[in-house]
């Protein structure tokens, strides 16, 4: 199955070398290549590629707005955004991923990275430069001891608290891992149970937190201490 790939970056160099490195993948096809925020969202809503490869600074219309158009929460049916930029800023991640993008890369990232975000986005995982990780989550687990001592949130909008209808204990052992990055395969095989059966929770687990993807699931699950509470499986 070939994954579709819409690349927007204003600097043709860049655009030519994503071009090279994901054309040259035998299951990646580039679908178009533009050089500013509007001209992705306009191909993008048109083309419906798989995976929206943006630049966070671009002119006119930048990539976070771009994402928000595409991927946020008022898009009527979103597409998945990675996000690839120079700039190692905390405010362009968080901001990327309340808009609702699936991963975030520094551009002087591997290619191999970057052909690996790909594939995880594409394939519905999440994918967050190594760069960046740490500092997100701790971030979030800043974020989780403010609300549990009474302080203001912060920025985030993940500190929701627990959900209406709970979750069971399967799906919190799912929402574990999927915090600490696993994809589903993985999931399957440290919980012992199939690659639908994942699924199902994990669509579970989407419609119980109002998450639109799986960031938003290890977000919510790092700001209220889920990650801590227990022992995940495979993690002792």
């Amino acid at each position: 199955m070939t994954i579709s790939i819409l690349i927007a970056d204003d600097q043709p160099m860049i655009r030519s070398a994503y071009g090279m490195i994901l054309g040259s993948q035998p299951d990646m096809e580039i679908v178009a290549s533009v050089a500013d925020g509007a001209t992705a969202v306009r191909e993008a809503r048109r083309l419906r590629p798989d995976v929206c490869l943006l630049d966070v600074r671009m002119p006119g219309l930048d990539g976070l707005e771009a994402t928000r158009l595409l991927a946020g929460p008022e898009a009527a049916d979103p597409l998945r955004v990675l996000i690839a930029t120079t700039f190692d800023l905390d405010d362009y991640v968080y901001r990327a991923l309340r808009h609702g993008a699936c991963g975030f890369l520094l551009k002087d990232g591997s290619p191999a990275l970057l052909i690996e975000a790909v594939r995880a986005v594409a394939a519905d995982n999440a994918l967050i430069s190594p760069a960046v990780t740490v500092r997100l989550l701790r971030y979030l687990t800043d974020a989780a001891s403010e609300a549990a001592s009474g302080k203001p949130a912060g920025r985030s909008r993940y500190s929701a608290g627990m959900p209406e209808l709970p979750l069971t204990a399967r799906e919190l052992d799912v929402v574990r891992l999927v915090a600490r990055g696993r994809t589903n395969e993985e999931l399957a095989a440290e919980l012992h149970i199939t690659l639908a059966t994942v699924k199902t929770h994990l669509g579970s687990v989407q419609r119980k937190l109002a998450a639109r993807n799986r960031v938003e699931i290890a977000a919510w699950a790092w700001e209220n201490g889920i990650c801590t509470s227990r022992e995940t499986p495979g993690d002792g």
